[in-house]
């Protein structure tokens, strides 16, 4: 019995269509950044507690901007968490259609082994004679059993 997680039918329309809806995102957002592995581990981050401090003392500070140094960018940060709450509930969206593909790949990827190994069986039933003695050969590389050469072996 095949399997068949799913049936995705994507015509050259939707292929062009989700192509162009890629390319807004990208032209809409770019101003997006990209750390470093080394610029991750290195900045402060703002967790669920210190979001919520962080946002009284946004609060506290526009209401006494009179105590706040030339040197602090209040404005900025504003505005800064003006923007992060505008992009949250797309990057959510976003979280989820790539769950969602990631996913459809994973079931599109294991339909296609699952016939493959199917496939593969009968012509190892059948393949004598039946001009399959080449798919065998070529497809049985992938269940060879080579041990990875250690090291420090010679050759």
């Amino acid at each position: 019995m095949s399997q068949n997680l799913i049936a995705l039918n994507l015509t050259p329309d939707d292929i062009a269509a989700i192509d162009a809806a890629l390319a807004t995102l990208e032209s809409r957002l770019a101003g997006l950044v990209e750390l470093s592995p080394e610029e991750r581990r290195s900045l402060a981050k703002m967790g669920d507690k210190s979001e919520a401090f962080c946002r009284q003392t946004l609060i506290v500070l526009d209401q006494n901007r009179q105590i706040v140094p030339a040197g602090l960018d209040l404005a900025g940060a504003e505005s800064d968490l003006q923007q992060l709450d505008l992009l949250r509930p797309r990057l959510a969206r976003l979280r989820r259609l790539k769950t969602r593909a990631e996913d459809t790949e994973m079931a599109l990827g294991s339909d296609v082994l699952s016939a493959a190994l199917e496939g593969y069986a009968l012509a190892k039933v059948f393949g004598k004679g039946a001009g399959l003695d080449a798919l065998k050969d070529v497809v049985s590389v992938r269940f060879s059993r080579r041990r990875k050469p250690e090291e420090g072996a010679t050759a």
